[in-house]
């Protein structure tokens, strides 16, 4: 498998069932040259993981049908995803202790602002560099 020079090729999961939150977070994804998957439910997600696709960042909705986030983030690390830096997202403020608790790694308030992603982004390429030394 290549990889990229910069070593900042990442492979992103996207959890989210709004159309216009998808599109806009996954054009900010773009921009750091991520490989974008788009899941509609947290059902879906983790059906992902359980054929074996492997992500280096998860960008999991609090709200969804069929599988709520928490419960995905929850599923996902179960099954022994625990390298995958899993960001909760949702417009409740209050969400922060409950993705935490089911096992995501940072919560981010929506709107998420391309500042607040590109710093999780760059955190993660930084590791993966620093992985490959």
């Amino acid at each position: 498998m290549a990889s990229n020079a910069q070593g900042s090729h990442m492979k992103a999961l996207l959890v989210e069932d709004a159309a216009v939150e998808t599109l806009f977070h996954s054009a900010i994804l773009h921009m750091f040259h991520c490989e974008t998957t788009v899941a509609k439910t947290g059902k879906e997600a983790v059906d992902l993981f359980l054929e074996g696709k492997k992500f280096d960042i998860v960008l999991c909705e609090k709200e969804m049908p069929v599988m709520n986030g928490l419960e995905a983030v929850e599923k996902i690390r179960a099954i022994g995803e625990t390298d995958v830096k899993i960001v909760g997202v949702s417009v409740d403020c209050n969400a922060m202790e409950a993705f935490m608790s089911a096992g995501a790694d940072v919560f981010v308030p929506k709107p998420i602002t391309l500042d607040v992603l590109s710093a999780i982004i760059q955190e993660i390429i930084n590791k993966k560099n620093n992985a490959m030394v």
